[in-house]
Formats: structure tokens, sequence, C-alpha cells
């Protein structure tokens, strides 16, 4: 194992040493709720082996996480009411390949609604959302996501 993938957090969720916010799995991509950012939702869907870009996805792994991204934004519609959403990625993280799906609520309007929203309200939800409620909430929104991506075919 490189030293990359000795701290890398997709790796040691793949070793199943973190487990917590898990929803779903697909054959080449999990879907779990940012535990360090408390907004209901927030999922991200990463790469189960250790890459960086989605430039390096074979056919298989292309065909699968559009499938599986779908589905996720699906589930974040049906599930929890999640009207919008803002997808954003980086590919300059030592960690695997991984997307976020930011839901948008009201509370958020006050940072605006461009990309340049998203850092601000990540840090104003990793100051402000700390209290056993907040990691409630996040909690049943999980649960509900995971539910509802485990069903057996998702119809739109």
């Amino acid at each position: 194992m490189t030293k990359n993938k000795k701290s890398c957090l997709a790796c040691a969720r793949e070793a199943g040493e973190i487990t917590s916010g898990e929803m779903a799995k697909s054959r080449y991509f999990d879907a779990h709720q940012d535990c360090l950012v408390l907004i209901p939702g927030l999922v991200i869907i990463s790469a189960r082996r250790h890459i960086q870009s989605f430039t390096e996805f074979t056919d298989r792994e292309q065909q699968d996480f559009i499938k599986f991204l779908c589905r996720v934004r699906l589930a974040m519609r049906r599930a929890l009411g999640v009207k919008v959403i803002y997808l954003y990625h980086r590919e300059d993280t030592e960690h695997h390949f991984h997307i976020c799906l930011l839901p948008r609520y009201g509370w958020m309007n006050k940072f605006g609604k461009k990309i340049e929203s998203v850092r601000p309200i990540i840090n104003y939800a990793k100051k402000k959302f700390k209290t056993k409620g907040d990691i409630m909430k996040v909690e049943r929104a999980t649960q509900k996501l995971k539910r509802f991506l485990n069903k057996k075919a998702i119809v739109d």
C-alpha cells in the first residue's frame, strides 16, 4: 500500500474501517453521507478503487457510475424531497475519486446560488451544526436514503 492509500478515507471505508453514513454500494462505487459536514442528505459518491479522476474509469465503471449517480439523485428527490442539488468534484484530493451531491435548502440562499456559495455553506455547516439534534437529522436522512437506495427497483 502506498503512503497515499494509508491515509485515504475511501480506502479505509472500502476496507470496512469506516462504516458511518453508509447508504449503498454498486459494483464500483460507494454512496455515503459526508461525516464531516452535518447537512442532511449531503451525499458523497466515491470510487471503490483508488483512482483520482473519472478519466481513469473503465468502460464498465463509466456505465455503473452514471446509473448509480442517477439512482442516488432520484433517491434524494423521492426520499428527502430535495428539488435542487449542486454537484461538484475535485481531482486534487488525496482520496479516491469522489463527487459530492449537495442538496440546496432554503437556509443556504443567504450565501448565493453560484458555485462560489459552496465553500461558505460547508464552512457554516461545520461551525454551526454540531448538536445532537443536528446529528439526528443527518442520521434520519441517511437512513431514509439507505432504505430507498436498497429497494430492488427505482422507477422515475
